[in-house]
């Protein structure tokens, strides 16, 4: 056997293996994404979504998980989103190329994959102590936001590389300047990859739970925040608050939760991959 047959071999052995692990990683996801749904959707209804919850499993339901969910969704979403995009404006066009930039760059790498409970920390540490912000909504929604803030700036700033630079000069020669080049040439052409970057890192801050239960997210909320200041839960912590009790219909409730989740983050993943796909498509270069 040649070298030639031995480098086909070893291509046809790795496809082979690529496939196979592929295939493996898939079913399983599948098996419990299935016994997920099998147990929860008996008693996944209208009534399970705007109960409160309740020590009876019976009479217990997620409104308060999932308005709190959301009051954190979208104010996270309003703290990170101009901050997180300007400042991936700012590095790649404005920043100068130095020694500087370049260790901001690792160091904001980095920052995307410290463990969130450090966030938790440093969330207690700053907005519930130090600015006495409490077991609040907003103080939550910060910590989140410097959560996903590094997963924001390199997708932004990945999504400006990411224009042809013929965009830029024949902005520049038409007598341009630098802002309304960004404006109207460089954002309308990467903003389908700047706001994939943004779903997708709220998808993630959706499912976090160890951050919030360090800045103080309680397990248990006999009602639905009406403001920013409020106290709150939210859906992955009343899931650990079920999933911890012994008796199996609060289990069953947990899996109930986890179908709804799961909606949430698939439903936003969709839509990423779905604008993502829609800005490609209008854009031609």
């Amino acid at each position: 056997m040649n070298s030639t047959d031995t480098s086909r071999t070893k291509d046809k052995a790795f496809r082979i293996l690529g496939i196979s692990t592929t295939v493996g990683c898939v079913l399983i996801l599948a098996v419990f994404i299935g016994f997920i749904i099998y147990q929860g959707m008996e008693r996944l209804s209208w009534e399970f979504l705007v109960s409160l919850p309740s020590r009876f499993a019976e009479q217990s339901g997620i409104y308060t998980a999932w308005i709190g969910t959301l009051w954190v969704l979208v104010l996270t979403t309003l703290i990170s989103f101009p901050l997180g995009v300007g400042a991936g404006i700012y590095l790649e066009e404005y920043g100068k190329k130095n020694k500087l930039a370049k260790f901001l760059e690792i160091n904001i790498a980095n920052l995307a994959g410290v463990p969130s409970v450090i966030y938790g920390l440093l969330g207690l540490e700053a907005f519930v102590r130090i600015m006495k912000m409490g077991n609040s909504i907003l103080a939550g929604s910060l910590t989140l936001a410097l959560l996903i803030l590094p997963i924001i700036i390199v997708s932004t700033r990945e999504a400006i590389s990411a224009v042809p630079s013929s965009i830029r000069d024949a902005s520049n020669a038409l007598g341009a300047s630098k802002w309304q080049t960004i404006w109207h040439q460089i954002l309308p052409a990467s903003f389908g990859g700047i706001l994939t970057g943004v779903i997708l890192a709220l998808s993630r801050a959706v499912g976090e739970t160890a951050p919030l239960i360090v800045v103080g997210a309680l397990a248990y909320v006999p009602f639905a925040p009406q403001g920013p200041m409020d106290e709150f839960t939210v859906l992955p912590i009343q899931i650990f608050n079920w999933v911890s009790r012994p008796q199996h219909e609060f289990v069953i409730n947990a899996a109930a939760a986890i179908i709804v989740l799961l909606f949430i983050t698939f439903l936003m993943n969709g839509i990423a991959v779905y604008l993502r796909n829609r800005w490609q498509n209008k854009m031609n270069w």
